[in-house]
């Protein structure tokens, strides 16, 4: 790292676990130049001692590379410890300024006393500024990285101090405007020549020869020969590691059926359920690995604490305080579960270490993180971006997610745009489901493409708190609920008909409006799920594009165009994101098409309330229907003022979007 980019709270935030796990393979290289991009990292202080004392405090070995080999005759001749007290005494900014300038200013604002002048009285002004710093000297560098490697019982940090642009001179050397600085001037070029003695000729420096060593030199053979005991020039990767045997649907056949009359679940019980199953698979259990921010309870997850254990090196030196209970607190040298406290950072970075196992060891793991939807993606987006990058395979499982799902805590636990932060990442498969025949569909169909057939790709699910009454799969829906869209219920014969589109929670809120309209004001409803409206957007863009480009050719249909082809009435969707998901797929809607969503902020003291100020819930679905008929000269409009009578609806609430 370097030393000002220290200050990120992430590059320091868990070095505590390495200290406590006592990762004695662990070495950081901190490169104290003493420099941020614009000035001092801390021009009055000093930056080694305060990591020094942060890192002492983790429990790390700390060497401190300070001082280079030509100090060492100074050293020895001081023998009152006065160069050391005023190596102490000089603060970063002014070691800066030191190397900025030149002999004669280091002899003069550094040894500033009669006494440590005499130290350097034989020296020339060339000499003092030889003097080195550690971090540019090969042999205390070797010194260091040998104790390093040598140390036991835990992990080891090298505090090397150097100087920033070193080598540049009076181009940028020490200087702020170092990292602005894009070209040397010849002359220039020439000192920094003069100063490595490069074998480089005055007619030839304006080229920049690129310089090597002869292929029959010394360095040359024993740069190859490291390079061939590291395994070649290039680093690989694996693509591929062996095939997990995924479990079929049929595993998960009980969630496929409806829960029962009076039984209620929510989506989060029946992941957990889904993970339960796996973890029991005799092909495939000891490849998941479960992983929770200290939440398990929240999701029900604390029966695999007993069950599976939660990992520790160390084992459970103590007794637990509920070691006398069913599901006890039970951390385990073998346990499965990972449990990496409140760090979502950590558990994103054991997700992605699990992730590409099949890469780094040659070995699939099928990782499940849960968190709250709202410390998911938002919080470490950067690393969702990274694991793309890094081709992870796994599951990201957004819990109590949705806007309205989790009201009463604030704004905080509020998740209305994780799906759209989700559909940013091209190889993000993303879902907000809102039965467990969906959940149960999309994550075995999610196993077969990521672990049997190995494609580059990880999954986002969205689950919820709420519990209700799930119904049974519709027969053959498999397909389309993979795709996004899927008929759940087709409404009954009749003039007046609309076309109602939902997911997560508020698809409930859907289905009640379907009811609204057809007893209320006589208008059939056909209800479709659409548990992804991103990949949805994605296959009508795919479709686009195709149609662009074969013009002589049949045109294609999207998959909501296939869908929708031949149905009557305005379209109208609801979810408990902001109306931008719901709106991705407008330009694949041939029709009236009017979204729902929870743009804005809320705060109410029930999900109803919530719904209803977001204006999502089954009265506002319902409203937007008959509009959207009265709009296509269908119905008249008086309907739809009657409408809000009957309803209560506030023709002078505030929008949402605006309070």
């Amino acid at each position: 790292l370097g030393d000002g980019e220290t200050d990120e709270v992430e590059s320091l935030g868990a070095i505590g676990m390495a200290g406590r796990e006592k990762l004695d393979n662990l070495v950081f290289v901190i490169n104290c130049n003493l420099q941020r991009l614009d000035g001092p990292v801390r021009g009055n202080g000093k930056i080694i001692q305060e990591l020094e004392a942060e890192f002492r405090g983790a429990g790390w070995n700390v060497i401190k590379l300070i001082w280079g080999t030509h100090w060492d005759t100074l050293l020895q001749r001081d023998k009152k410890g006065i160069l050391k007290k005023r190596m102490m005494e000089c603060v970063d900014g002014e070691y800066q300024t030191f190397k900025a300038k030149n002999g004669a200013y280091v002899r003069e604002h550094f040894f500033n006393t009669p006494e440590l002048r005499e130290l350097v009285a034989d020296w020339t002004d060339d000499e003092v500024w030889k003097l080195n710093r550690g971090g540019h000297d090969l042999f205390k560098i070797f010194t260091a990285y040998k104790a390093a490697s040598d140390h036991k019982g835990a992990p080891t940090l090298i505090l090397a101090k150097t100087i920033k642009g070193f080598g540049m001179g009076q181009s940028g050397e020490a200087m702020n405007i170092s990292h602005q600085q894009k070209k040397l001037d010849i002359e220039s070029i020439k000192r920094f020549r003069d100063r490595f003695d490069l074998p480089v000729p005055d007619d030839q420096l304006a080229e920049l020869p690129y310089l090597k060593f002869p292929e029959d030199s010394a360095e040359y053979k024993y740069m190859r020969e490291r390079r061939m005991e590291l395994g070649g020039f290039l680093p690989s990767r694996r693509r591929t590691a062996a095939a997990l045997e995924v479990p079929p649907l049929e595993t998960f056949a009980a969630l496929l059926k409806a829960s029962g009359e009076g039984r209620e679940l929510s989506t989060t019980m029946a992941i957990v359920r889904i993970m339960n199953t796996l973890l029991k698979d005799k092909q495939i259990g000891k490849n998941i690995v479960p992983i929770v921010p200290d939440e398990s309870r929240t999701f029900g997850m604390e029966g695999m604490f007993r069950q599976y254990g939660i990992w520790n090196q160390q084992g459970q030196n103590y007794v637990p305080e509920d070691h006398d209970q069913l599901m006890f607190y039970k951390e385990s040298v073998t346990g499965q579960v990972l449990q990496e406290g409140i760090n979502e950072a950590g558990a994103m970075a054991d997700w992605i270490a699990a992730g590409t196992a099949y890469s780094v060891h040659g070995v699939q793991m099928i990782p499940f993180y849960i968190f709250y939807s709202m410390f998911g993606l938002q919080r470490t987006m950067d690393l969702c971006w990274a694991a793309a990058d890094q081709r992870t395979r796994g599951f990201l499982i957004g819990g109590t997610a949705g806007r309205t799902t989790l009201n009463g805590e604030g704004l905080q636990h509020e998740d209305g745009h994780s799906q759209l932060m989700a559909n940013m990442i091209p190889n993000c498969i993303s879902y907000d489901p809102t039965f467990q025949f969906e959940v149960a569909v999309i994550v075995q169909d999610g196993m077969r493409r990521m672990f049997a057939e190995q494609e580059d790709v990880y999954y986002y699910i969205t689950v919820m708190n709420e519990n209700y009454e799930h119904p049974e799969m519709p027969v053959g829906a498999e397909a389309d609920i993979i795709k996004g869209m899927y008929s759940l219920k087709k409404g009954g014969e009749g003039a007046l008909r609309v076309q109602l589109l939902g997911s997560g929670t508020i698809f409930n809120e859907v289905i009640a409006a379907a009811d609204l309209l057809k007893n209320d004001w006589g208008v059939e409803a056909d209800i479709w799920g659409c548990p992804s409206f991103n990949e949805l957007a994605r296959n009508g863009q795919d479709t686009a594009r195709w149609n662009l480009l074969h013009p002589l050719e049949e045109p294609k249909k999207s998959h909501v165009e296939q869908k929708l082809d031949g149905a009557a009435g305005p379209v109208i969707a609801a979810t408990d994101y902001i109306k931008m998901f719901a709106e991705q797929i407008r330009p694949f809607v041939k029709g009236t098409y009017i979204t729902l969503g929870t743009d804005g902020f809320g705060r109410s003291d029930t999900r109803e309330n919530l719904r209803h100020f977001f204006e999502v819930d089954r009265r506002w679905v319902t409203l937007a229907a008959l509009k959207a008929l009265a709009d296509e000269g269908k119905i008249s409009r008086d309907t739809v003022a009657a409408a809000l009578v009957k309803y209560e609806l506030d023709p002078s609430k505030p929008n949402p979007m605006s309070v």
